[in-house]
């Protein structure tokens, strides 16, 4: 969804009540990766540059193509199963890892408070 000068996009992260910060994608590439790169934070640690072109060339998903570039992504993270609904939700802004696919967060908060009790 774009709101203003946003994108929200939602992403179950997990299946079991873990924390935010163990998010992580499954794959490196597609949609969602690139989204992130390409709307998300700028990474807090530059990559290492031996001064060497890029052995591989970089394919962005074609549908990035209709968001314009200036817009910023934040990142609506759930974990939620059948069994027990959702168990946390939490928005804010994470750079992607391209090592590890796991996301790196810039800053974060709970969109629900802790005391509530989530039915199954």
């Amino acid at each position: 969804m774009i709101v203003g000068n946003n994108v929200i996009y939602p992403i179950r992260y997990a299946k079991k009540d873990v924390p935010v910060t163990a998010a992580r994608l499954r794959k490196a590439g597609g949609f969602r990766a690139d989204l992130i790169r390409r709307h998300g934070p700028e990474p807090m640690q530059q990559a290492f540059d031996l001064g060497l072109e890029e052995l591989e060339e970089e394919h962005v998903h074609p549908d990035l193509a209709l968001l314009a570039p200036e817009l910023r992504l934040i990142i609506v993270a759930y974990a939620c199963s059948m069994e027990q609904g959702v168990m946390r939700v939490e928005w804010g802004s994470a750079e992607l890892r391209r090592e590890d696919r796991y996301l790196i967060w810039h800053h974060h908060e709970p969109l629900l408070p802790p005391d509530i009790t989530r039915a199954a």
